[in-house]
């Protein structure tokens, strides 16, 4: 991530922010019934939307602030990355019922969405947007322990 490839968005200066990552996650999925199962093919993305994601140049003049604060948000496309595998691992790795598969896809869908949304918000709120140092570092640890869960949850199943 960096500042002027991904930050391509007006500022909004109402914002007591200096700066903000837009993220965005997508989905979608195929779907075969044989033998009264469903088997699903799923496409999963996230990514960052550099027209919505914006910085206040005037306030990260400072190399060590802007440093620390795009640190701080790549935290934010960490936590989206989680986001992916996660997504990933529970949409694929289930059996749906037959006659209400989408509604159950759709369902899982929403509290992967709304988990993930609740963690952006905890991140942001106990680093203060990343000037609490030391709640920066925790979460640092916490996203690379979420990564390391995820990625050894799929290839327990790959297995």
């Amino acid at each position: 991530m960096n500042w002027e490839t991904h930050f391509k968005g007006k500022a909004d200066m109402r914002s007591p922010f200096f700066a903000l990552t837009a993220m965005t996650w997508k989905y979608s999925y195929s779907s075969t019934v044989y033998r009264n199962r469903v088997a699903i093919k799923l496409k999963n993305d996230v990514s960052i939307d550099k027209t919505r994601s914006w910085v206040k140049w005037d306030k990260i003049k400072d190399p060590e602030i802007r440093a620390s604060l795009l640190h701080h948000e790549q935290g934010h496309a960490d936590i989206q990355y989680v986001l992916l595998l996660e997504a990933e691992r529970v949409l694929k790795n289930r059996n749906y019922s037959v006659s209400n598969y989408k509604a159950q896809i759709s369902e899982l869908a929403n509290q992967i969405s709304n988990y993930f949304d609740t963690m952006q918000r905890n991140y942001d709120e106990e680093t203060e947007h990343g000037s609490n140092h030391k709640m920066q570092a925790r979460w640092d640890d916490i996203i690379q322990d979420k990564i390391e869960e995820s990625r050894t949850a799929m290839a327990e199943l790959q297995k």
